[in-house]
C-alpha cells in the first residue's frame, strides 16, 4: 500500500502559485481554478493510496481558506494583475484579428470583472465612441480578412466567396455590419497600412 501523501498546505501552494506565475500571465479567477486543480490531483492520489474520499474532500475543503491566501498574496504582490491582464489580452487578441465583443466574452472565460474588461477596453482600444475604438474595431476585422482572404486579401485567381457566407465569418467573431463591409470594401493597400499602423500602436 502507497504512503498516503501529504497535503499541500500554504507554504506548498505558494510555491505552486510563484511556479506557475513565472510561466503564464493569468488572472485572480484562473489563479484559484490552478491551485484547486492542485488540491484535486492531491485528493485523487491519497484517496488511491487508501484515504477515504469523504476525508480528502474534507481536508480540500479546510485548505480553501490557504488558497484564497495566497491568491490575496500574489495580488498584493503584483504577480497577480487582473487590469493589465485585460488590457494586454485585449490589444493583444485585436491584433490577431478579435472583435472588441469577442475580446469581452474571451475575458469573462478568464473571470474577470465586467468593469474591469471594460475599463481595459477602453484604455488599450479607446471608448467605444471614441475613433480610435472604430480604427482599433476596423483594423481588427482586416486582420480577419487577411486570414480568411476575403475583401482586399482576397486572391484574384480564386473564385470569389458568398457574400453571405464572408458577412457570417465576421458576424460569427462578433464584427457589426458597418465596419465589416468597410474593411471589405477597402483598397488592398490601405487595408495593409491601417494594420500596420494599429500593430505598431504602443
Amino acid at each position: 500500500m502507497e504512503d498516503i501523501p501529504t497535503a499541500p498546505d500554504f507554504k506548498v501552494l505558494r510555491e505552486t502559485a510563484l511556479a506557475h506565475l513565472a510561466r503564464f500571465a493569468t488572472t485572480e479567477h484562473g489563479l484559484r481554478q490552478m491551485l484547486e486543480r492542485r488540491l484535486r490531483r492531491w485528493a485523487t492520489r491519497a484517496v488511491r493510496a487508501g484515504l477515504p474520499e469523504e476525508e480528502a474532500e474534507a481536508t480540500i475543503t479546510s485548505l480553501r481558506p490557504a488558497v484564497d491566501d495566497v491568491v490575496s498574496a500574489m495580488t498584493e504582490l503584483g504577480a497577480v494583475d487582473d487590469a493589465g491582464f485585460a488590457r494586454s489580452r485585449a490589444l493583444n487578441l485585436t491584433r490577431t484579428g478579435r472583435s472588441r465583443r469577442a475580446v469581452a466574452a474571451h475575458l469573462a472565460t478568464k473571470g474577470v470583472d465586467q468593469n474591469v474588461t471594460q475599463d481595459a477596453l477602453n484604455e488599450s482600444l479607446g471608448e467605444r465612441s471614441d475613433d480610435s475604438a472604430h480604427e482599433a474595431e476596423l483594423a481588427a476585422a482586416l486582420v480577419l480578412a487577411r486570414k480568411r482572404r476575403v475583401g482586399p486579401f482576397s486572391r484574384p485567381d480564386r473564385p470569389q466567396e458568398d457574400p453571405m457566407r464572408v458577412m457570417g465569418i465576421f458576424a460569427r467573431n462578433g464584427f457589426s455590419r458597418d465596419v465589416v463591409q468597410a474593411a471589405l470594401e477597402m483598397d488592398p493597400e490601405e487595408a495593409e497600412d491601417r494594420i500596420i499602423a494599429f500593430r505598431s500602436r504602443p
